[in-house]
């Protein structure tokens, strides 16, 4: 089954400031998310940010707020992002079937919500080098069960390259640039 952008949303889960120090090769998630985030931009598939608990995690870092093209952070207590009725309520009116997954933690808040969607009849794209745990074990773990509910596993570059569909379009242009 392909993935079509005129059928993809984008969750970018729990990348804030108190969390983000903490977590494995917390650089190399940051520059992978950061081409994944331009690349759908280029795209225009719609981005969608949950920051847990925003008053004692912190906001999204600002790495990655200022690549975003919209931010308009999406509070949770819940550690699925589809517990929360609001967000839900914005992925349900997107009408969407895929939904690529990055941010943190793997075992815990991004794990929760793949479950969930899957749940409801989603697809979700889970973006693995653009997720990340505080122990490689968790995240193993992790995509693990993911893998085992249904989603899909992938890497930025895959994904990209696969929305984009073929090299005669501008976002090929800007993707190419954004690999190299």
């Amino acid at each position: 089954m392909r993935i079509l952008k005129e059928n993809t949303v984008a969750i970018i889960i729990d990348m804030q400031e108190r969390l983000l120090p903490h977590m494995e090769k917390s650089n190399v998630l940051l520059d992978n998310l950061k081409i994944l985030i331009k690349g759908l931009n280029a795209l225009d598939i719609p981005i969608l940010v949950s920051e847990q608990y925003t008053k004692g995690l912190g906001p999204t870092v600002n790495e990655i707020t200022q690549v975003l093209e919209q931010y308009t952070p999406l509070e949770k207590m819940s550690f699925s992002c589809f517990d929360e009725s609001m967000i839900q309520e914005k992925i349900d009116y997107m009408n969407k079937e895929w939904i690529i997954i990055a941010g943190i933690e793997s075992h815990i808040c991004v794990l929760q919500t793949v479950i969930d969607l899957i749940d409801s009849g989603y697809i979700p794209i889970i973006i693995e080098d653009c997720i990340a745990s505080r122990k490689a074990n968790d995240k193993q773990i992790a995509i693990g069960r993911m893998q085992k509910e249904g989603a899909i596993i992938t890497t930025y570059e895959s994904i990209l390259f696969e929305l984009c569909r073929h090299a005669k379009s501008d976002a090929f242009k800007t993707i190419s640039k954004l690999i190299k």
